[in-house]
């Protein structure tokens, strides 16, 4: 994949799970779906999504963002990926979320002053519309 701007990463838990996420602690999680809010801008641009293809596959171990510790555990699928190219959205499009859906506190927002880029919904077609929707809505507003 290449380029650059915001991603968002749709991830189906199928299990309850409790996951834990280094220094920001353990998350007892839902079964459903999440949704992961990231940049992609900087030295690799979207090859950063392709980085989290392999972990979520298991092909790699090392795990450098919060969403990782999720994409690694056992009960966890990446299902898909929105982006928006050439537009540094991220926080616009994490807000917006948590707004609509059910944020998880403190997760892959140590970079900014937002409460959370990990999102939750119970249902595939709810979240994903919330963050086409969301995305579409960042770039034009």
């Amino acid at each position: 994949m290449d380029g650059e701007g915001t991603y968002t990463l749709v991830v189906e838990l199928t299990d309850g799970a409790t996951v834990e996420f280094g220094a920001a602690g353990a998350r007892d999680l839902q079964a459903g779906w999440y949704a992961y809010v990231g940049s992609a801008f900087g030295p690799g641009g979207f090859s950063r999504v392709d980085r989290h293809r392999e972990l979520a596959r298991g092909n790699r171990d090392t795990r450098h963002w919060h969403v990782d510790s999720l994409l690694g555990h056992p009960a966890s699928r990446l299902a898909e990926v929105v982006t928006t190219a050439d537009a540094d959205v991220e926080c616009a499009v994490a807000r917006s979320l948590a707004e609509t859906l059910t944020p998880v506190a403190g997760l892959g927002a140590s970079d900014c002053d937002c409460d959370s880029h990990l999102a939750f919904a119970p249902d595939h077609e709810r979240l994903v519309d919330a963050v086409e929707r969301t995305h579409e809505s960042a770039v034009e507003g």
